[in-house]
């Protein structure tokens, strides 16, 4: 069976065509990514979809958003679109669809995709367990996070909204930070401090700390800095921002009770080398009491290049499969 696959985040909808069967994803077709800003909305981009790869779209849609899950009304967390699902019919032209959260389409992905997409970031080296809880959580546009109950031949996604999580901070560094997050928000979440725009953040509470007056940077600029290596403080703004993710991690896993942990969210693969050589593993250990538990879990970083997609036909394939 034919399904378009959809993943639609704050910044990118991405689309593909899946072939699903016996609760699986046999096949995805090459994604099309599009800018949700150029798009009033998922009817317009649907439609432009389908000018692009000149075929009849099918009759079912599997579509992973970042946002809450609501029968009636889905409004998204960082992207203005409203989808109404009742709707889907008359604006798509589909006969069958499913809505999931985009973490939780990614658990999905986590849950189905061989084991050769995922490379080892620290605790064991060993394959994610068979049973029990993994914890999957990664930033992009936001801080995505949710869970896989593995059991038997089987598997549960449980969608979170565990990135609104408060933020803890550790060191006097991280006060600082916070200090500047709340003069802007109400409250100050994890994701303000472990998503794609915490870079500007955390570049400009360094940059009060060392008392170095900085020109104003869009957090796009200050990623390509601080991966490039070019400058010093907006790499220091990046290993300060992989310490939070290893702390938020750890913190995820306790809640979760998890046996195995899996990073993803758009920026995840960009930090590959990043997290590897950071102080990532140690933050997500240093536990107290649990240190010793928290170093037997094994933690991953998936490495299929659409996760969300992929999840995504996969979420349809189980559903439907029932």
């Amino acid at each position: 069976m034919e399904v378009v696959a959809v993943d639609i985040g704050g910044t990118h909808a991405r689309f593909a065509i899946a072939e699903v069967e016996g609760g699986k994803v046999r096949s995805l077709s090459e994604p099309i990514t599009l800018k949700t800003a150029e798009h009033g909305s998922l009817q317009l981009a649907w439609q432009a979809f389908g000018r692009r790869i000149d075929r009849e779209l099918p009759r079912a849609a599997s579509i992973a958003v970042a946002s809450p899950i609501n029968d009636t009304l889905i409004k998204l967390t960082n992207n203005p679109w409203i989808i109404r699902p009742p709707l889907m019919h008359e604006r798509l032209g589909v006969d069958t669809y499913s809505f999931i959260n985009d973490f939780g389409a990614v658990g999905h992905a986590v849950a189905q995709v061989p084991e050769d997409n995922f490379i080892h970031v620290c605790g064991p080296d060993v394959p994610l367990p068979e049973r029990g809880v993994l914890s999957i959580c990664g930033p992009g546009t936001g801080l995505g996070v949710a869970q896989v109950l593995r059991h038997a031949h089987d598997y549960h996604v449980i969608e979170t909204e565990g990135g609104h999580q408060d933020f803890a901070p550790l060191d006097g560094i991280e006060d600082a930070l916070l200090k500047r997050l709340r003069k802007t928000y109400t409250r100050a979440s994890a994701e303000r401090a472990v998503s794609g725009p915490a870079i500007v953040a955390w570049y400009e509470t360094l940059a009060e700390i060392e008392g170095s007056p900085v020109a104003s940077r869009d957090d796009k600029t200050l990623w390509q800095l601080a991966l490039d290596g070019h400058d010093s403080l907006a790499a220091a703004a990046l290993d300060r921002f992989c310490l939070s993710l290893g702390a938020f991690a750890g913190d995820t896993a306790l809640a979760h009770g998890a046996k195995g942990v899996v990073i993803a969210g758009g920026l995840g693969l960009r930090l590959k080398d990043k997290l590897l050589e950071s102080g990532f593993g140690q933050r997500f250990t240093a536990k107290g009491r649990f240190q010793s538990l928290m170093g037997n879990i094994p933690v991953k970083l998936i490495t299929h290049p659409q996760p969300g997609l992929f999840g995504a036909a996969a979420a349809f394939a189980q559903e439907h499969a029932r």
